[in-house]
């Protein structure tokens, strides 16, 4: 996704699936007093309310609302515009480390969070994962301040169980919206010739400003990173969709530790795209692929000269026994893949299908 820092990036279903940018310029509202505190054991709350009120007591204090400013310059670089952003964040641990989503902050020349006590503090970022819209943030503030959130197992939602959201749609902060795991195993594709996959698909109403909160179960657990909706009108309809908290938390472990996420490559430069799999068209001569064995298409001597034959390129059909037909297919399934893991190619050379193991080299 590009320049989606101050916008909320909003899927629509009409004779197609497209992107919408949706402007997300809310006002940023400060914190307002805090009401009069309730008793709820006095009250005769059903099972239900009790445990959206038990979710909300325990994770409101975990999710900040961010705002961000950029500088958007036209394609000839004449002239500018400054715009501005809103989303939603979780805390992840006392020294100020904040998960949101890429798009959120993605561009943004200025990052402040709002907490729930009202103040406010500029974040830098710490790391962006563009491929799953992930991004971590860090702001100086008082460890007494920060209320670290607690991580789910997503790979333990089923359909029909109830989840809560809590962010910060059109500048309310901290609102709490509840619904169910509608499906799961979800994908949305992108702007690059890429789809997320995986993903969780809820009712609970996701609208302009969750972006990056959370997606929480019974426990208050998050479960899940809400990213996008599906809608005709740009507003909640219904069907939201979260970046599920097992990915999520690869992805932020790696961002910390080292700014990035650290993939293997696989070698492979670029594939031509068959109605049969796909044809290794270019391979780096000392990565991993070529290394294994792997062969691109080779240069032979003609009466006419050199010509590039590319009959003799093997073709892919699958990755460690999965069916490969795309490249986001074949990309799906070596982006999980770290430096040093193995990755069995299924390919067809000279008519004859084979396998070929190859050892994942680190990304640069």
């Amino acid at each position: 996704m590009k320049r989606l820092a101050s916008y909320v990036a909003v899927a629509v279903l009409s004779a197609g699936l497209a992107w919408v940018i949706m402007p997300a310029r809310q006002m940023v509202f400060p914190a307002p007093p805090p009401p009069m505190k309730v008793d709820a054991r006095k009250l005769e709350l059903s099972p239900e309310e009790q445990t959206a009120v038990n979710v909300y007591e325990n994770v409101n204090r975990s999710v900040v609302h961010i705002t961000t400013r950029s500088q958007v310059n036209d394609d000839f670089g004449f002239f500018s515009e400054v715009r501005e952003g809103t989303g939603s964040g979780s805390v992840l641990d006392q020294s100020g480390h904040i998960v949101t989503n890429n798009h959120v902050v993605e561009d943004a020349r200025r990052i402040q969070v709002l907490l729930w006590d009202g103040s406010v503090y500029p974040a830098r970022l710490v790391g962006a994962d563009p491929i799953d819209d992930v991004a971590v943030i860090q702001i100086d503030a008082p460890a007494e301040k920060l209320y670290p959130i607690t991580w789910g197992d997503s790979n333990q939602l089923l359909p029909g169980m109830r989840v809560f959201a809590i962010g910060n749609p059109f500048g309310y902060d901290r609102t709490l919206t509840d619904g169910i795991v509608s499906n799961l195993n979800r994908s949305l594709p992108m702007d690059n010739n890429r789809t997320f996959r995986g993903l969780i698909q809820t009712n609970a109403a996701i609208n302009p400003g969750n972006s990056g909160g959370p997606l929480l179960n019974k426990r208050g657990d998050m479960v899940g990173i809400n990213m996008a909706i599906i809608s005709r009108a740009g507003q909640s309809s219904g069907v939201g969709l979260a970046i599920p908290s097992n990915l999520a938390r690869r992805v932020v472990d790696d961002l910390i530790r080292h700014g990035k996420v650290v993939r293997g490559e696989s070698g492979i430069l670029s594939v031509f795209q068959t109605d049969h799999g796909l044809l290794i068209s270019r391979l780096d001569p000392n990565g991993p692929a070529a290394k294994a064995g792997l062969r691109g298409p080779q240069i032979r001597s003609t009466p006419r000269g050199r010509v590039l034959d590319r009959s003799t390129a093997d073709l892919i059909v699958g990755v460690d026994g999965h069916t490969v037909k795309t490249l986001d297919d074949l990309l799906s399934h070596l982006d999980a893949k770290k430096p040093g893991d193995k990755a069995v190619f299924q390919i067809i050379r000279d008519g004859k299908e084979q396998q070929v193991a190859l050892t994942m080299g680190e990304a640069d």
